[in-house]
């Protein structure tokens, strides 16, 4: 049963091949037994999952039927849950209990699907290879001593290990693409404003989007489907209808116009990840597409530019955790600067510190034009050569990340080495655009990614270029050994 994507799954209980009940305490006592070698998840959430099983069930037996009825999937420890841990991969929120569930959340609540638990990721969001979350690093379980990627490294090794066949996850700088590429599955980011915001801690909140975490296209269609959508509460939402993700699937790739940025072909990306991508390509030709190159020729700024912006919304964003209201509280404090002061650096990691510490620093009256305007007009470049580039192209294909998924440790000592590993991924959220990463091949035994990326609000786009993709490769079907 752990083997069955989320689509076979409601095909399954639709047939009354089995319940949600019983998929649910077989995914369960598997995560009990195999997640101890990977660390994917904070909490497991057992009770509410059987009583949302047995609901799902009964909803069924009374004739309502749902994609997601019944599925079980998990949640990323950065979505409010009312009532359970929502820590952010934090000590600072070790005790921190949410009053009420985040939109995304209670959205597929109501679609029925069933919690298993939340995942594991980096602090806050912030880092590349979930290494920095307090509940200590989450292992790829296609090589246990290699990184899974981050911020959603527990959603990916939970999905790939096969764990639960889908889950939520967030990208602020490639956070969902880039998890995705290290552990052979397909990872959507959306437009910026198409998932609510509402309920998600925020770590940029100009650049944060909720999207799904699954083995395929298919199922990334069906999860989008029960998270999009305009919300009220969430002043970044946008009010836009949300079309049928599955009913695109099937479309013809004939005359599809695919661009291909020279840039992306630089020093920086290992030669064997640039053959898996020009294979990818050829495939995607013998579909009907036809390849141009184009050019995004300010790419190479977007690296520093979102490491001034993120780290600055990052420090205004986590001021709010000062020992006061909610989160961890120092002991015994002499007053109230020695209570922010040993609060916020008991209760924060290194990374976050340091992400802090950068933000506050552009932020500051003698710094403000130099670093975060500057960097805000460097963004504004960036979404102009994606404007002109689709123009030109329907989509835009390259690599979504220069290298497989580095040894754990590995660059824990030079975080600069880490940051330009986003190099491909930033630019999406620099300029709010939709993105996925789906599989494309094997290094070293390691998954490689291909990324895809459309204009706004082109969600069914990327799925159905990567769908059909699917349908004539087996890279997603891989299994890594063990799981």
């Amino acid at each position: 049963m752990h083997q069955m994507t989320l689509a076979e799954i409601a095909r399954g209980l639709a047939d009354k091949k089995f319940s949600s009940e019983e998929l649910t305490k077989v995914l369960l006592a598997r995560i009990t037994q195999l997640d101890p070698q990977l660390n994917s998840f904070i909490s497991l959430t057992e009770a509410l999952a059987i009583e949302q099983a047995k609901a799902a069930d009964a909803r069924r037996a009374n004739g309502e039927s749902g994609a997601l009825l019944g599925a079980p999937i998990a949640h990323k420890d950065l979505f409010c849950t009312q009532g359970i841990r929502t820590s952010c991969g934090s000590k600072m929120l070790d005790n921190f209990k949410a009053p009420y569930d985040a939109t995304v959340v209670a959205k597929l609540a109501a679609a029925g699907a069933v919690t298993l638990g939340k995942t594991n990721m980096d602090e806050f969001a912030m880092g590349s290879a979930n290494e920095s979350s307090w509940y200590g690093a989450v292992k790829n379980p296609w090589n246990l001593e290699h990184v899974p990627g981050g911020s959603s490294g527990g959603s990916a090794a939970a999905v790939a290990a096969r764990l639960l066949p889908a889950a939520t996850a967030t990208d602020t700088g490639g956070s969902i693409r880039q998890p995705a590429a290290f552990t052979n599955l397909t990872g959507l980011k959306p437009t910026y404003g198409r998932v609510s915001r509402w309920g998600m801690i925020a770590y940029a909140s100009s650049l944060d989007q909720g999207g799904p975490l699954a083995r395929t296209a298919e199922d990334c269609a069906i999860l989008l489907q029960g998270m999009a959508g305009f919300d009220q509460n969430d002043s970044t939402s946008i009010d836009e209808p949300v079309p049928d993700y599955s009913a695109s699937l099937g479309d013809s790739l004939q005359g599809l116009r695919i661009g291909v940025p020279k840039e992306y072909f630089s020093a920086g990306l290992d030669p064997r990840i640039a053959e898996l991508i020009q294979n990818s390509i050829k495939e995607l030709q013998k579909l009907g597409a036809v390849i141009k190159e184009i050019s995004l020729p300010n790419m190479q700024h977007a690296i520093p530019a979102y490491y001034v912006i993120a780290p600055a919304e990052a420090s205004s964003n986590l001021s709010r955790f000062d020992g006061v209201r909610f989160g961890h509280r120092c002991e015994h404090p002499k007053d109230l600067i020695d209570l922010y002061k040993r609060s916020r650096g008991e209760g924060f990691g290194a990374e976050v510190q340091r992400r802090i510490m950068v933000g506050a620093y552009a932020l500051s009256a003698g710094y403000y034009d130099a670093y975060y305007l500057k960097a805000q007009k460097i963004r504004r470049l960036v979404k102009n050569d994606f404007m002109a580039a689709f123009n030109e192209v329907d989509i835009i294909l390259g690599p979504t990340t220069p290298n497989p998924a580095w040894k754990l440790g590995a660059k824990n000592s030079d975080p600069v080495a880490a940051y330009l590993e986003d190099v491909y991924t930033i630019t999406a959220n620099l300029a709010g655009l939709p993105g996925l990463s789906m599989p494309a091949g094997f290094v070293d035994g390691l998954p490689v990614g291909v990324q895809l990326l459309a204009p706004y609000f082109q969600e069914g786009r990327l799925l159905n270029v990567a769908h059909q993709y699917q349908l004539n490769t087996d890279w997603h079907t891989r299994t890594p050994t063990g799981f």
